[in-house]
């Protein structure tokens, strides 16, 4: 394929992608790729992304064919895709479902697409611990309290498993969604949130039960979660970020589904109950008396038998809770969030231990059919002064981060800003607490922190 200048996409060989944002087909472009590719910072001309083995094998669970994300980058390429970029996309693509878990006798069978990958498998140094006990040359006799340890080792060791060992029932739960809220508003699941349950769930086969629901801010994530223990129907454990939303989560449970008050129950700092339905927070399972101490209230998860446990804002989830989380893979697992990004780069352990992501949609497609609200984004760069661009440019790089972050020409534009939009609900949100602790002083407004 030669140069094509209306297309927007320019692929380069270390499989990162560059996306002009003024081509006349950068929205095509943009959907075509998002689905497999990562994105990494987005300025306000060119958004950069990245091909990663995360990004093409959780496309590869989503149902994704390998050869469709070749064409896809092919397609809105400017200029011809390198080779090396094709053989690596199919290269990755190709290794997920190589490793299969199944269950046999009691115990679960990892088998490999080939003698090859047994071997090089066996030999890992994190995989092969679990892969001792060798069936014949492709397969592997594994205990099931490592299944979440082996997938972990699996995703390192470049091989992500297909988990087919399936899941033991929670004690049932009796729940329906409601066709009107209390208030008697009318009541219904949108098509996109009960598509995203239907690609968690899989009818209820061994390929379905676990895995993580991407969604942006605002398209219902709460609801996904609420049709889904309709279609579990069983005892379900709900991990929140906060207080405020394990009281979101109550309010919406008696709103719009037929669980009464008293068969949920909350497991908090205020009050430590267990029910058919149990709201949690990470902070209250991942407290300690001291460093050197267990932690306590993870044995919330062995609590009771708990048919579906829900990761909410799944990118927040604490080491601990995966620690606990390795030894729940029996369990049926769904986390959501709109962003599959971690500070701490744990997306593996996420695939690994909640599972793939399973089904996102574009939060343009949402915005264009009004599900969510439109959204303009508009950056500004203030300049500094010549004084501290000498001081930026003598520091190091964490501290040249906060010396731009806390740039006091910032304070004059922001008293603009508040000015042309005096009429309207403002957040400010910044980086570091003293730079604005300083700005509610000026203005006068109230300040929010940990």
């Amino acid at each position: 394929m030669g140069v094509c200048p209306e297309n927007a996409l320019v692929v380069q060989s270390d499989c990162s992608v560059l996306l002009e944002l003024h081509s006349q087909r950068a929205d095509e472009a943009r959907e075509a790729i998002a689905p497999f590719a990562e994105l990494v910072k987005s300025p306000e001309h060119v958004h950069t992304y990245r091909l990663t083995p995360l990004s093409i094998w959780n496309a590869r669970a989503a149902g994704l064919a390998a050869d469709e994300m070749v064409a896809a980058l092919h397609e809105h390429a400017r200029y011809p895709v390198p080779e090396n970029v094709d053989q690596t996309l199919l290269d990755l693509a190709r290794r997920f479902g190589r490793v299969v878990i199944t269950p046999e006798n009691g115990l679960l069978r990892c088998t490999c697409g080939d003698e090859f990958i047994a071997e090089l498998l066996s030999r890992d140094r994190k995989a092969g611990k679990y892969l001792a006990d060798r069936i014949d040359d492709r397969s592997f006799r594994v205990d099931p309290g490592y299944r979440g340890m082996l997938k972990q080792a699996l995703v390192s060791a470049g091989y992500p498993a297909e988990d087919l060992a399936g899941y033991v029932s929670g004690d049932a739960l009796d729940v329906s969604l409601r066709d009107r809220t209390i208030s008697g508003t009318p009541f219904s699941v949108r098509e996109y949130q009960r598509q995203a349950v239907e690609s968690f769930y899989a009818s209820g086969s061994a390929r379905g039960g676990s895995g993580v629901i991407v969604l942006p801010c605002g398209a219902g994530k709460t609801i996904v979660g609420l049709a889904a223990m309709e279609m579990v129907s069983q005892t379900t454990l709900v991990l929140t970020t906060s207080l405020t939303s394990v009281n979101q989560w109550r309010r919406e449970i008696c709103d719009k589904t037929s669980l009464l008050p008293d068969e949920i129950a909350e497991y908090t700092g205020e009050q430590k109950n267990t029910g058919p339905v149990t709201l949690t927070t990470y902070q209250i399972l991942t407290w300690r008396s001291d460093r050197e101490s267990d932690f306590p209230h993870l044995e919330l998860f062995r609590a009771r038998s708990w048919g579906l446990t829900f990761y909410d804002e799944v990118h927040l989830l604490p080491a601990p809770v995966f620690r606990a989380t390795a030894n729940l893979q029996a369990r049926r697992r769904l986390g959501l969030t709109a962003t599959l990004v971690r500070e701490d780069n744990r997306e593996g352990d996420v695939f690994a231990l909640i599972g793939p992501k399973r089904f996102d949609v574009p939060w343009r497609d949402l915005e264009r059919q009004n599900w969510i609200a439109s959204a303009t984004c508009v950056e500004e760069r203030i300049p500094m002064t010549q004084e501290r661009r000498m001081e930026y440019a003598l520091a190091n790089r964490r501290a040249q981060f906060r010396i731009a972050a806390e740039n006091p020409a910032k304070m004059d534009r922001l008293g603009q800003l508040l000015e042309q939009h005096e009429e309207g609900r403002v957040l400010i949100i910044g980086e570091y607490i003293a730079q604005i602790d300083a700005i509610a002083r000026e203005i006068g407004a109230p300040l929010v922190t940990g």
